[in-house]
């Protein structure tokens, strides 16, 4: 792809997927810690739990520092910071001092202290990518996310083997450091400022108006919310019913982990011009495979399946933050995506309980049929909602302008898909 010659995009390529293989170790690794700690299935979700509750109640709010200070620089004293957390924990484990309230802690402190980090990091690819290559940035970052997040649980396995967990919290450390050293190395003009200082709460309600007056961006980040929380639990919890064993299970949340990297490096190679109706349909092709899994008794099948809702679920979120990228001012946007980070957060923390639920009430085939059609629903609504938005103003679409009102744009064209060169 002609962008990772680009070098600052490059960096920033390398030193995300670096960063996003420690998160995926350390998910992993925190996990089987708690296990070792009490041997208590509660004790392990208290701690997944943990690692998103802060995210959702704090991404939002601290997302306006990103865009109200340098968003390179706050990446940077971000990672840093994560790497102290780690270091505290890898002493208390080396001391035998870390317990499950600690680790719990420790987990919902460095998930606090990463709620900055991802809207800045979206929101600083505009500044470093022309806007006719946002989606193929977006598409081949979430290459290097989805699979360097897939890999780094793999990594447990020989670390605990021939080392032991503090090997693995030091090699999260590392990554930490090696994303910061990548960032540093970025060079990237900060945006004009705004005029006049900005305090937080004003700040955080001219992004909601600026997210008002885009309303395509609105339906979209809703859609995707409420579609994440109907359906990820599934993927987990209901799986596992389905499967009913170890290794099978794992195998095919790997197909599906390998489905979502592949999708997002063919969503790198095109170009989409409905970027809001793709991110929509994209869930209804999600649930039209996802309803029939839970009737499945095939592995080969439920491979199948995954593999489809494994392409689907790449088209989701790329078109959006593309989307978010080119519809939302500047000064704005590291709010808007911390928004959608905000919900992606608070859907991931409720979504097994909502598969749970749904599998304890109607068995698990009825389960995965009525999340489906569900999610299909939204979509279909999402989409008559995007077209009664376009026709508000024919020919036109609502465009977020600095000041937060409502301007327009031209028409998009109305090709959906075409081949873009590498």
């Amino acid at each position: 792809m002609s962008l990772l010659k680009d070098r600052n995009f490059l960096l920033l390529f390398a030193g995300q997927g670096i960063s996003r293989f420690g998160d995926g170790l350390y998910t992993a690794a925190t996990a089987w810690l708690a296990w070792s700690l009490t041997k208590d299935p509660t004790a392990v979700a208290l701690v997944s739990v943990s690692a998103f509750a802060p995210a959702f109640v704090a991404t939002f709010v601290v997302a306006s520092y990103a865009d109200r200070r340098d968003r390179r620089k706050l990446m940077i004293a971000t990672d840093l910071a994560r790497v102290a957390v780690v270091a505290v924990a890898l002493v208390l484990l080396s001391l035998d001092l870390l317990n499950l309230p600690l680790l719990v802690a420790t987990t919902a402190l460095l998930a606090l202290i990463g709620a900055l980090f991802a809207p800045a990091r979206n929101a600083i690819v505009p500044q470093i990518v022309p806007d006719d290559r946002l989606q193929q940035a977006n598409g081949l970052l979430q290459v290097a996310f989805r699979a360097a997040f897939f890999v780094g649980p793999l990594m447990l396995a020989p670390l605990l083997a021939f080392g032991s967990l503090q090997s693995a919290l030091v090699v999260n450390g590392l990554t930490f450091l090696g994303s910061a050293a990548a960032v540093a190395a970025i060079r990237v003009t900060r945006p004009a400022p705004t005029s006049g200082q900005t305090g937080l709460w004003s700040d955080l309600s001219a992004g909601l108006r600026a997210v008002r007056a885009a309303p395509d961006v609105l339906v979209v980040i809703v859609t995707f919310v409420l579609a994440l929380a109907l359906t990820n639990g599934f993927l987990t919890v209901g799986l596992v019913a389905v499967v009913g064993q170890g290794g099978q299970y794992g195998l095919l949340l790997g197909v599906a982990g390998v489905a979502e990297v592949v999708g997002a490096l063919l969503l790198a190679g095109l170009r989409i011009r409905r970027l809001a109706l793709a991110a929509v349909l994209a869930w209804a092709l999600l649930g039209i495979f996802r309803a029939p899994l839970g009737t499945v008794t095939s592995p080969a099948v439920a491979a199948v399946l995954l593999t489809a809702t494994g392409l689907a679920s790449a088209l989701t979120d790329i078109p959006l933050i593309a989307l978010v990228q080119q519809r939302i001012p500047s000064h704005h946007l590291a709010k808007a995506l911390g928004l959608w980070e905000a919900g992606v957060a608070g859907a991931l923390a409720i979504s097994p309980f909502v598969a749970s639920t749904a599998i304890t009430l109607a068995g698990v085939a009825n389960a995965f049929l009525l999340s489906g059609a569900a999610v299909v629903v939204l979509a279909v609504t999402a989409t008559f909602t995007l077209a009664c938005v376009g026709a508000r103003q024919p020919g036109r679409e609502p465009f977020a302008t600095a000041d937060g009102t409502a301007s327009v744009a031209a028409p998009e064209e109305t090709a959906v898909i075409t081949a873009e060169p590498e």
